[in-house]
């Protein structure tokens, strides 16, 4: 295995305090790879934990609808790291072990769509939609604006656009899952 080109900040940085200690407060103590890489640089990683802990804590969106939607972009981008920290989430908010399986094969003609509900199957189609060909269907907005009002329509291709950047950044710098993936 060759050696990184941009090493992980250690484990115990220090530096900014301020900054650490909201990090790991938002992972409940924790601290991950991800993190260690955004703290190259302390504007990124104050902009990050601020925007992406919104998304992961504050939205009104049903956190299945969320976390399926992280799931998404990960498999869609390869981003197994993304996957591999919010497949646990996912079926915490009630997904099913079988429907993770399921998200692997977002976007092919196999994916299995009898296993989730109609709003949950428009998510996965507007994750595949935002994700491969940017441009969004109008009758499957429509369909989502009916069905979750202005605000989680919104909140979902947020959600759907952000982690689109997480998974771009995990990639480019060959962020790696931890051993263990956090509660």
């Amino acid at each position: 295995m060759s050696e990184r080109l941009i090493p992980y900040q250690p484990m115990d940085l220090a530096e900014p305090a301020e900054l650490v200690a909201a990090i790991r407060k938002r992972r409940g103590g924790q601290f991950i790879n991800l993190d260690r890489m955004l703290l190259h640089s302390t504007p990124i990683a104050e902009g990050w934990n601020h925007f992406v802990g919104e998304i992961r804590n504050n939205l009104s969106l049903d956190p299945k609808l969320r976390e399926l939607a992280m799931c998404g972009v990960a498999v869609l981008n390869g981003a197994e790291y993304e996957f591999f920290h919010h497949a646990p989430p996912f079926i915490k908010a009630g997904g099913t072990e079988e429907q993770v399986q399921a998200l692997r094969l977002i976007g092919q003609p196999s994916f299995p769509s009898t296993l989730f509900s109609a709003v949950e199957n428009d998510a996965a189609e507007l994750t595949f939609q935002m994700t491969r060909n940017i441009q969004v269907d109008s009758a499957l907005m429509k369909r989502l604006q009916a069905t979750l009002g202005n605000t989680h329509t919104v909140e979902l291709v947020t959600v759907v656009a952000a982690y689109n950047m997480v998974s771009r950044f995990l990639i480019a710098l060959d962020v790696n899952p931890e051993e263990h993936p956090p509660e």
